[in-house]
């Protein structure tokens, strides 16, 4: 999941890295191989604007095993974003190739 900065843009990266990924990994359970928060801190040039405020990588087997086990918790999950921004996140699944 990625989210876009923005102006107004919040992000309560202790939050979202204390409890709401530990929330994903407890619903997942194994399926979820690992995970990853990347902070955003500059944008190509140092000390310019982020293209992106977090960058949270979940890796499963494969996206089957994602549908099949972040699925059935969306609700819930999505349930708790506003808890940490009010961003909206940007999903997208993607192989790793190397």
């Amino acid at each position: 999941m990625v989210y876009p900065n923005g102006p107004d843009a919040k992000f309560d990266m202790d939050y979202y890295c204390r409890q709401h990924i530990p929330l994903v990994q407890r619903l997942c359970g194994s399926a979820l191989k690992s995970a990853a928060v990347e902070k955003g801190s500059s944008g190509p040039t140092v000390g310019s604007v982020p293209s992106f405020l977090a960058l949270g990588h979940l890796v499963f087997e494969s996206a089957e095993s994602f549908q099949a086990s972040f699925g059935p918790h969306w609700n819930e999950i999505a349930a708790d974003v506003p808890n940490y921004t009010d961003i909206q996140p940007v999903i997208q699944v993607s192989e790793i190739m190397i």
